[in-house]
């Protein structure tokens, strides 16, 4: 047999107590190996009666085990501290695997925390644009909804103009189709013809009288009344007044005023 050498770190007596510990428990192997081999014709042929078998032995080795006292694998303390000194040199070569392997898990971590904060600040720009957008776009609304309003308005006053200057022309030609100027009376009298033509001259029509009337109530509401001359012919005023259309002033008589119509 070749002759084995010592340990490093352990003395030529430790070595040799070493090997006699572990001749001891090569002969305990070898014993209980040769048991079970001697033990394997009383097994039954059942397969599931063998599992049965073995998981009762199984768990009556475990309570043995439970109560057997742990003891050192051997007394001499120069074994024991070698054995400590692998066991430990092993232990940190793990732990050194295991924190390298937590250090590559943490800079994984840190980049993609990294790389989630530029997603969320992305994210946070785009709604913060996103948001002016819908601000302006709220504003623009606004401007040209106040916009549409006033051009609406502007159509609707220009549609009204457009309407009174047609109901006026309309007005007006009713008028002077029914209702026209006192005409000039032939005769003989020279003196009386000229008299009546320059009283003819400054008379005005019946739809100038409505329209100095109605300009007067919209322009002074607080005194619509117009005075009388002799630009008013009487007829046109009687006719106004007898059917509801003028009233005359309650203490002057050479006013008159549209009526108010509800």
């Amino acid at each position: 047999m070749a002759e084995v050498k010592p340990a490093a770190g352990l003395s030529e007596a430790a070595h040799s107590e070493l090997l006699e510990l572990c001749e001891d428990q090569f002969a305990q192997l070898e014993k209980v190996q040769n048991e079970l081999i001697l033990s394997e014709p009383d097994f039954c042929e059942s397969p599931q009666e063998q599992s049965v078998n073995r998981l009762m032995t199984t768990e009556a080795e475990l309570k043995q085990w439970l109560t057997v006292e742990p003891k050192l694998l051997a007394a001499n303390s120069e074994v024991l501290l070698q054995a400590g000194k692998e066991e430990m040199l092993k232990l940190c070569s793990e732990l050194e695997m295991v924190v390298s392997c937590y250090e590559a898990k943490r800079d994984k971590l840190r980049e993609t925390k990294e790389l989630e904060q530029k997603w969320l600040e992305e994210k946070k720009q785009a709604l913060m644009a996103a948001n002016d957008h819908v601000e302006r776009l709220q504003k623009e609304k606004e401007k040209l909804s106040e916009l549409s309003v006033l051009q609406d308005t502007k159509a609707k006053i220009q549609k009204m103009k457009v309407y009174e200057e047609r109901l006026m022309e309309s007005l007006g030609d009713i008028l002077e189709k029914h209702v026209p100027l006192p005409q000039n009376e032939s005769s003989t009298n020279k003196k009386k013809k000229i008299i009546t033509q320059d009283l003819d001259e400054d008379l005005i029509s019946l739809n100038e009288i409505l329209e100095l009337l109605m300009n007067k109530v919209l322009n002074a509401p607080h005194d619509p009344y117009v005075t009388i001359d002799n630009t008013f012919w009487p007829p046109y005023i009687e006719m106004l007044l007898r059917y509801g259309i003028a009233v005359r002033h309650q203490e002057n008589n050479f006013k008159i005023r549209l009526e108010t119509f509800c």
